[in-house]
């Protein structure tokens, strides 16, 4: 029996897009990426990453990029869902089947029963699983990820460029940036200039994001100017040398914190008010003006998924 003859073109269509597929993964693929251990070779876009950082997590799901397992941290806390994904994009992960590989310490196993052909390590942070680098290069192409000294839409740009969804990491920025322009049409600022910073009520401390983080250039994208850190401030190193945050803790926590005004990440109401409580702040402009705000608990981590919550939030602060 014959086929009707538009089967035919409908056939001769499918093979000329093949084509035409293949031929565009021909002229971008195999692609070579650069980071601190060299130059790797990337035969053909993943199909199946592993991200060993919670933080690159986030970005990797924003470009829909074949993410199948993650590293998360502590379940159930301000920042993190019942897996230890970032709250944000928790639900998302669990609706796209991404596996939870180990909560905090890193598993060399855990990743290899991937079976991954990329797997993402973050450079600094809590997340990173760098100390394994060697063990888990045996496994599959293994990149370094560095996200303290860039803004979370260049994070975004260079994960596209690295799993082929550039387009996608394009869209997702003229989504912001839509979204940022009508919010700087609407809000007043508080006085300036402010701090950004995660504050930790139990240990009277706190991680002050700088102008070089993801956080700081995310408000002042919007408008806000972040005060200058002071001159000869003494602060800690424990979390290793980053660009993106400075430790204070003990008597130098209120020297730091030299605005006009307090933004808390990864915070809410109860952070706020145990800024108020605390008697070594009291004296602070920021305090004694009750000019201290909360950006939500989904803050923590910047990506395009909170990224959008915290603009929403100014609007709700400021609008």
């Amino acid at each position: 029996m014959r086929l009707p003859s538009f089967f035919y073109r409908i056939l001769l269509l499918v093979g000329i897009l093949l084509i035409a597929t293949s031929a565009v993964y021909a002229a971008d693929w195999p692609r070579q990426i650069t980071d601190s251990r060299g130059a790797h070779t990337l035969d053909s876009p993943p199909e199946r990453i592993v991200s060993t950082s919670v933080t690159l997590t986030g970005s990797l799901l924003a470009l829909d990029a074949p993410v199948v397992a993650s590293g998360a941290t502590m379940p159930n806390n301000r920042i993190a869902d019942e897996n230890g994904f970032m709250r944000q994009w928790g639900k998302t992960a669990v609706r796209r089947g991404v596996t939870r590989l180990y909560i905090g310490e890193p598993n060399a196993e855990a990743v290899a029963a991937q079976l991954p052909d990329l797997i993402l390590i973050s450079a600094t942070g809590g997340d990173s699983a760098l100390a394994l680098y060697d063990q888990l290069s045996t496994i599959a192409p293994t990149l370094i990820i560095n996200y303290d000294d860039k803004s979370w839409q260049s994070l975004l740009k260079e994960l596209g460029q690295i799993t082929g969804r550039e387009a996608i990491a394009d869209q997702r920025i003229a989504e912001f940036e839509k979204q940022l322009h009508q919010l700087r049409q609407q809000i007043a600022l508080p006085p300036q200039p402010i701090n950004a910073l995660v504050y930790s009520p139990g240990s009277h401390s706190a991680n002050l994001w700088t102008t070089e983080s993801a956080q700081g250039q995310l408000l002042e994208q919007v408008g806000f100017t972040l005060a200058p850190i002071p001159d000869g401030l003494r602060v800690s190193t424990s979390q290793g040398k980053r660009q993106d945050i400075v430790q204070l803790g003990g008597e130098v926590l209120a020297s730091g914190l030299n605005g006009q005004g307090l933004m808390l990440f990864a915070g809410n109401q109860n952070d706020v008010d145990a800024i108020y409580a605390n008697p070594l702040l009291a004296h602070l402009p920021s305090v004694e003006n009750k000019r201290v705000w909360t950006l939500g608990t989904e803050s923590f981590r910047l990506d395009y998924y909170s990224a959008m919550l915290i603009l929403q939030r100014l609007q709700v602060l400021f609008g």
